[in-house]
């Protein structure tokens, strides 16, 4: 039982330096550039949409809370503070994607392929989304990275990942996970 103890006291003791590598690793990679940077937005509570949704009107769909706000402060403060250069920013076209991008890194053009399709509404929407995505990618300038503000389906369905709300998913071209940043709220 006392060697589980020392151990578990070992591990707790060198888990923050593994931690705090890792984040200097993905810092050193996206300063480098190159890289897609995927982030779902920022806290949203419940999940999915009202019936009623219109993409036109953000008062009848699920909105950033405070929370939320505060924690794409904090997206946008990670690469300000790690002096990340970013090419251009993309976000869906839902509000809490482009309040998201709009906190985090003030400029941002809209691409309707990075859309939800979680709802029955826009399920079909998926195939043609990632086919898009797919052809937007072929012209992409692999010298400087791109941010794709968007949903956990569409993070999930290109990268094979399950992201939490405001985290930072870091792939190269061949949409190769990197690493993850989860970002607090």
């Amino acid at each position: 039982m006392k060697i589980l103890n020392y151990l578990a006291i070992i591990f707790i003791c060198i888990n923050p330096s593994v931690k705090a590598d890792s984040k200097k690793i993905l810092i050193d990679e996206l300063q480098k550039g190159g890289k897609l940077i995927f982030i779902r937005h920022a806290y949203a509570p419940g999940g999915g949409d009202p019936d009623n949704f219109d993409i036109k009107d953000c008062t009848t769909q699920r909105n950033l809370s405070e929370s939320g706000r505060v924690q794409s402060q904090k997206i946008g403060n990670f690469f300000k503070k790690n002096k990340i250069s970013i090419g251009k920013v993309y976000s869906s076209e839902w509000c809490r994607c482009k309040e998201t991008a709009s906190i985090a890194f003030k400029e941002y053009e809209t691409k309707n392929f990075l859309n939800s399709f979680f709802s029955t509404k826009f399920a079909n929407n998926r195939k043609k989304q990632i086919i898009d995505f797919d052809k937007f990618l072929s012209t992409w300038d692999k010298d400087q990275n791109l941010v794709f503000v968007t949903h956990y389906v569409l993070i999930s369905e290109i990268l094979n990942y399950a992201p939490s709300s405001g985290e930072i998913v870091v792939s190269d071209k061949s949409l190769k996970v990197i690493d993850t940043l989860e970002i607090e709220y």
